[in-house]
């Protein structure tokens, strides 16, 4: 059953065309991920889908209802939201209230309290909701932006870059996460530059490159793709598999 459906989309900045005719499609349940060389434009699409920029032309739906025109808020209230690469949050507020900021848009303050203490305990978090948001690390920065989108109760989650300054070890917690994530019932799109996370967590794998979709199939299709293997992969594609 297809969740989310990408049509002809377009998005031009002044005179670079930072999207152009982007379609693809993603099934309920799957793990897509989305790579591509620095400014592709997989920031640009994640923005598009979620409602923080407008596309120039073409169509985004989500669940069968049409998302053009509507505001940021009310496509997470129709359950797609993202995490952002450049995680901001209040810093002189608790991990629990930033968090629970998220809850409102769908529960009255108690009950987001309740379901933001849920999510930091998803994400490793519980031991530290009551620290200020300032005093954390980097990483545990990123968890806390991953337990306000999943507080929001998404049915497709966009994951900016989450594994970014990661071990080796906070990685595989992270990908175990995600798979969980999909085991109950949520769509994942993840854009991300560690090759053998994403070869290896991914059903599916976009490519873009200069704002076109130059491929779309399974990680080993998209490994051994000449065309990606000339645009992005080289070598480190061979390599994320092994």
């Amino acid at each position: 059953m297809t969740i989310l459906e990408v049509r002809a989309v377009s998005r031009r900045f002044g005179g670079l065309q930072a999207l152009s005719e982007v379609t693809f499609s993603v099934r309920k349940g799957e793990i897509v991920g989305v790579i591509g060389p620095n400014g592709a434009g997989k920031t640009t699409l994640f923005s598009t889908l979620v409602g923080l920029i407008r596309p120039d032309s073409g169509s985004v739906t989500l669940d069968g209802k049409d998302l053009a025109g509507l505001k940021p808020h009310t496509v997470a209230s129709l359950g797609m939201t993202k995490t952002f690469q450049n995680v901001a949050l209040f810093a002189e507020s608790s991990v629990l209230d930033n968090v629970l900021t998220a809850g409102l848009l769908r529960h009255g303050v108690d009950a987001a309290r309740s379901e933001a203490l849920r999510c930091l305990d998803r994400v490793g978090l519980r031991a530290v909701a009551h620290k200020q948001a300032g005093n954390l690390s980097f990483p545990e920065r990123a968890r806390v932006e991953l337990a306000r989108a999943l507080c929001t109760a998404p049915k497709v989650l966009l994951l900016d870059e989450v594994m970014a300054a990661l071990n080796h070890a906070e990685m595989q917690e992270i990908m175990q996460l995600i798979r969980s994530l999909r085991d109950d019932g949520v769509t994942l799109l993840v854009v991300e530059h560690h090759m053998r996370a994403i070869m290896n967590i991914c059903d599916r794998i976009l490519v873009l490159n200069f704002g076109r979709l130059l491929a779309d199939g399974t990680p080993e299709q998209v490994a051994s793709d000449p065309r990606v293997i000339e645009a992005y992969l080289g070598r480190s594609a061979e390599t994320a598999r092994r």
